[in-house]
């Protein structure tokens, strides 16, 4: 990991001062320990700014270069990796994954309303590497669901341990039904996890070392990793859980110093994780970012990068979470989200956009139609889609078109 480095901004175009401003609040008002963010037009970066501390028992400032937790941020670098592949002919986007995966194939499913997990029916289909991408293959993640009977099954099979390989990994969810036959629902799942195995059978080598050749390598994102360096350690923000998981506006933090789990991202595990498993900076986001929008050279073809920000579900299928149930006018594509149409949260310009984030608070976005792009990067367990991040989007779209916040 490189330490210290600067970004110039471009010429200014906007006032991001009231951002600044509502960023500054949430810190404040203890909702947030700090927050770094960015925003680009193309590759142009217009704004970089960092508020609050990375540490708040050590009194560190949050800065660019400040090292977070990128949880689910991975899955953009893992899906990238996976098109690299296709890109090269080496897979099929509809191929089916046991191809390479034999233990993911003859699928079987959970029969609507089973007691048990040998409740179930043969698949319909295969997995396919297009339904790993989007979410679509009936797997589950053991995580958000908890009183299902694949939320006790994974849990209790250790499908998310650390202290697992992604091959072992891959062979006991060849011994679990799914919850749904193949490409006919959306489910949030350890699917970016089963896409890193099969990185690293199609491309021969660990996962780990495939993304530092093909994508962090090349693009300069040298503090990007899964561990990291004991001289380094003191550059890992501090993770910390709001006041009260039921009312993410509620003030205080607690800090978390053994989340996800003992030891994480300060030694190496046998679990390489492409769904969560890396840890990286505000520059190194911004650099990848950049790369996946046009201005330059870029790290997918510009087909390749149209389809990945294109819909992937179904007629009639949504993004939906256990707590929150469907949420319209959100799909999927390749690795990220897409807004067909924007909530009542999001800014309206803001269809068409690609986004993701990590449960941590670490969140981008790409907007084809507006050129737009942002990162932003806090520590805070449930952070994902927090008010917080979405105050932030519709001030830097109000900003950018020169309109009050």
């Amino acid at each position: 990991m490189s330490g210290p480095r600067t970004m110039e901004t471009a010429p200014a175009e906007a006032d991001f001062g009231a951002v600044h401003a509502a960023l500054a609040r949430q810190v404040s008002g203890g909702l947030l320990a700090g927050v770094a963010s960015a925003v680009l037009r193309g590759r142009d970066l217009l704004d970089l700014h960092c508020t609050g501390l990375a540490d708040r028992e050590q009194g560190l400032p949050m800065q660019a270069d400040t090292l977070c937790r990128a949880f689910s941020n991975t899955k953009l670098l893992t899906s990238c990796a996976v098109l690299l592949l296709w890109e090269e002919g080496r897979l099929g986007l509809d191929d089916p994954v046991e191809a390479w995966l034999p233990a993911l194939g003859r699928p079987r499913v959970l029969r609507p309303g089973a007691t048990t997990l040998e409740d179930t029916e043969p698949a319909r289909g295969p997995i396919t590497v297009r339904q790993l991408l989007s979410h679509t293959s009936g797997l589950g993640y053991g995580l958000l669901d908890p009183g299902t009977l694949l939320f006790r099954a994974y849990n209790e099979r250790r499908v998310r341990s650390p202290h697992t390989t992604l091959a072992e990994m891959v062979d006991t969810l060849g011994t679990l039904p799914l919850a749904f036959h193949p490409g006919t629902d959306w489910a949030y799942s350890i699917a970016t996890d089963v896409l890193a195995r099969l990185v690293e059978v199609v491309g021969g080598e660990r996962f780990d070392r495939f993304l530092q050749s093909r994508i962090t390598g090349p693009l300069g994102m040298a503090d990007t990793g899964f561990v990291v360096p004991e001289g380094q350690h003191h550059r890992l923000a501090a993770y910390y859980a709001g006041a009260d998981p039921g009312d993410p506006l509620k003030p205080g933090l607690t800090r978390l110093d053994h989340a996800p789990h003992a030891g994480a991202y300060l030694r190496a595990f046998p679990r390489l994780s492409g769904g969560g498993g890396l840890v990286t900076t505000l520059h190194d986001m911004v650099a990848l970012l950049r790369s996946l929008v046009p201005g330059g050279p870029t790290l997918l073809r510009p087909a390749t990068l149209a389809l990945m920000m294109s819909p992937q579900l179904p007629p009639g299928v949504w993004v939906q979470f256990p707590e929150s149930g469907p949420m319209p006018g959100k799909s999927f594509g390749l690795g990220g989200a897409v807004t067909v149409a924007p909530s009542a949260q999001e800014p309206a310009a803001s269809a068409g956009e690609f986004e993701w984030g990590g449960m941590a608070g670490t969140h981008w976005w790409i907007s084809p139609r507006t050129g737009l792009a942002g990162v932003l990067m806090a520590q805070r367990l449930m952070g994902f889609w927090h008010p917080y991040a979405f105050e932030f989007k519709r001030g830097v779209y109000a900003a950018a078109a020169g309109a009050p916040p």
